[in-house]
């Protein structure tokens, strides 16, 4: 192991890749890249399999602690426990925290993930199920909206992990053809958050080029 890189990250230029790029620039940990062209199928390999069994990106392996861990939610609470960053103090303010992280888990990336894939992906133009995941899509737009009318981040005044988890999937606003200028809330968020120069180097290194 190099000593510079305690961590290998394994990932792909998705929302779910790009949280844990964010997380590890905005907390400067040394870290190895491993990035991996999906259409290609090598997340689907024995040799990832044994690192993530689910054969999905992002994961990461712990050299100093000697173990892997999977699924994005699960790799940002293990990764600002273990080094003390974008995580509140206070248990009340972790719990907010540890909501919203699930909230983008359960709510978020599933909602719009499914919109993704029936406006871009699917090779059947099925309109009632982008009517259906777009109304839910705007739906969740809202919740965060009212949200961040009474504070700064999602969770509390505090840029923290739930942040990081909600904001490359919200981002894509554009992309999944969603207008969100009823959400000025969200809007001050997302630019306030992409002005982030970690961000911002989390979401270009998501961008390069990957191997096969």
């Amino acid at each position: 192991m190099n000593e510079a890189s305690p961590i290998t990250l394994y990932t792909a230029d998705t929302p779910n890749g790009q949280k844990i790029s964010i997380f590890l620039k905005e907390a400067g940990i040394g870290y190895e890249v491993v990035k991996l062209n999906l259409s290609e199928g090598r997340q689907h390999s024995p040799q990832f399999l044994a690192i993530n069994p689910n054969g999905k990106i992002p994961a990461i392996v712990d050299h100093q602690a000697g173990i892997s861990i999977f699924e994005s939610a699960a790799i940002l609470g293990y990764l600002s426990q273990k080094y003390g960053r974008l995580q509140p103090d206070g248990a009340v303010e972790q719990l907010a925290v540890q909501q919203w992280l699930f909230f983008q888990v359960g709510a978020i990336g599933p909602m719009l993930g499914q919109l993704w894939w029936f406006l871009h992906a699917s090779t059947t133009r099925n309109e009632e199920a982008i009517t259906r995941y777009r109304k839910e899509a705007l739906r969740l737009y809202g919740v965060v909206d009212r949200q961040l009318a009474e504070r700064s981040y999602l969770a509390s005044d505090q840029y923290s992990i739930a942040d990081i988890a909600a904001f490359p999937w919200l981002r894509t606003y554009e992309e999944l053809a969603l207008d969100i200028t009823p959400y000025p809330h969200v809007l001050r968020w997302l630019k306030t958050i992409e002005s982030r120069p970690a961000v911002q180097a989390g979401l270009a290194e998501s961008r390069d080029t990957p191997i096969t």
